[in-house]
C-alpha cells in the first residue's frame, strides 16, 4: 500500500493547500463564483476557529495557508458546501456549458451527485517553520504575476498580497502566524 505525502498531520500548525476545479475548468471568472468561496471561509471563521493566513483564488484553483482546530474535516466540508453553492450559481447564471462539462468529468463512483466540481484531495502541506511560511506565502501572492495577469501581487483582487501590505482586503486575513 502506498501512502501520499499529502495528508493531514495533526491541526497544530497551519497548512498550505491547493483546491483545484475538476478538470480546470475556469469557475471563477465570475464574481459571484469567488463570493461563494470567500463567503465559505467567513463561515468557517466565524463558527470553526479557521485562521486563514494567506489565499490566492485563480480562475480553476485556489491556494490558500489556513489553521483551524478540525482543519482535516473542515476542508471536506468546505469542498461539499462550495461545490453545491458553485453548481447553484452557474445554473442561476445560465452557464450551460460549464455544467456539462462537470456532469461529463464527474467521477463514475460519485452515484451522490450529477456534478464533480472539486478534483480529489487538497494536498495539504505542514508549515512549521517560518521560512516554509514565507516561502508559501511568496509563492501564493506571486502565482497571479507569473501569469501574466497582473504586475504586482496586490493588484489581483482575489488575493491576500494586500492584507501583507496593511490595506485592508476582501476578507480578514491573520497575519500574525509568527506569535501562533
Amino acid at each position: 500500500m502506498t501512502r501520499s505525502r499529502y495528508r493531514f498531520l495533526g491541526n497544530d500548525a497551519p497548512y498550505f493547500l491547493t483546491m483545484t476545479i475538476s478538470q480546470w475548468l475556469p469557475i471563477f471568472t465570475r464574481p459571484a463564483t469567488v463570493e461563494v468561496i470567500l463567503d465559505s471561509w467567513r463561515y468557517l471563521q466565524a463558527h470553526r476557529g479557521f485562521r486563514l493566513h494567506g489565499y490566492v483564488i485563480l480562475e480553476n484553483h485556489l491556494h490558500l495557508i489556513a489553521r483551524a482546530p478540525e482543519l482535516d474535516r473542515d476542508v471536506q466540508r468546505f469542498k461539499s458546501f462550495t461545490a453545491r453553492q458553485l453548481i447553484r450559481v452557474l445554473e442561476e447564471a445560465g452557464a450551460r456549458r460549464l455544467l456539462t462539462m462537470l456532469r461529463l468529468f464527474k467521477d463514475e463512483g460519485k452515484r451522490e451527485s450529477t456534478y464533480q466540481v472539486w478534483e480529489e484531495g487538497s494536498h495539504p502541506q505542514r508549515i512549521e517553520h517560518e521560512a516554509v511560511m514565507r516561502q508559501k506565502l511568496d509563492y501564493v501572492h506571486n502565482n497571479p504575476v507569473k501569469r501574466g495577469y497582473v504586475d504586482l501581487p496586490e493588484h489581483w483582487r482575489w488575493s491576500s498580497a494586500r492584507d501583507y501590505l496593511g490595506q485592508p482586503g476582501l476578507i480578514e486575513v491573520d497575519t500574525r502566524w509568527l506569535d501562533s
